[in-house]
């Protein structure tokens, strides 16, 4: 994790505690970590359960990798540095929106492992619930859907450091959840999802 640079900085505690912004929501703040390779359904499953769960009367919020890329992160690129870094800020940002009581999703491909597992431990010093969730659709897959048409221009050499093609993805070792996009559709996620987030006691039915 990268140092804190600044000096004479002191951290200020609120009058408002985590307890008290609960009941207001009625739910319990966390972060959900979609990670997976390029088109392998990662925002497609997060923004459909963002939209159950408004539905259900809950307040979520989606935190996608190229949108913020238009603006907190537009100055990274997709080196393995900026890559860390981005995963680095995205994961302090999330930690934010879990603890004011956000069920809070991100979709990120977020290649590297070790990356994933600061997020984790940020959260898990917080005292925070973090759910890695794996969107382990085949590359074979993502290739046919290549919604972006990222992977046709890896492939013919036009994109750098494309991850899966030039540069590697590492799997989860325990993701709370695994979901195929080939086999299971963002409707049928999001109900997965939901009951998940029920037996956990982060939402009520």
């Amino acid at each position: 994790m990268s140092e804190i640079k600044a000096t004479n900085i002191t951290w200020h505690e609120g009058h408002v505690t985590r307890e008290e912004r609960g009941p207001l929501l009625k739910q319990q703040g966390a972060t959900l970590w979609f990670t997976g390779l390029s088109g392998s359904g990662k925002s497609t499953f997060a923004f459909t359960l963002e939209h159950a769960l408004v539905q259900r009367g809950h307040l979520a919020y989606v935190l996608d990798g190229d949108n913020i890329r238009h603006g907190l992160n537009k100055n990274l690129g997709f080196s393995a540095a900026d890559r860390e870094e981005n995963i680095r800020r995205i994961g302090e940002v999330a930690k934010l929106f879990a603890d004011c009581g956000v069920v809070t999703m991100t979709s990120f491909i977020s290649p590297y492992r070790k990356d994933r597992d600061n997020v984790r431990a940020l959260h898990q010093e917080a005292k925070l619930p973090f759910l890695e969730i794996y969107v382990n659709t085949p590359i074979a897959t993502c290739e046919t859907r290549d919604p972006k048409g990222l992977y046709k221009k890896a492939r013919a050499g036009q994109l750098k450091n494309f991850t899966g093609i030039e540069d590697p993805y590492e799997e989860p070792h325990s993701p709370e959840l695994t979901i195929d996009a080939t086999s299971t559709s963002p409707q049928d996620a999001a109900v997965l999802l939901l009951e998940h987030l029920v037996q956990r006691g982060i939402i009520k039915e």
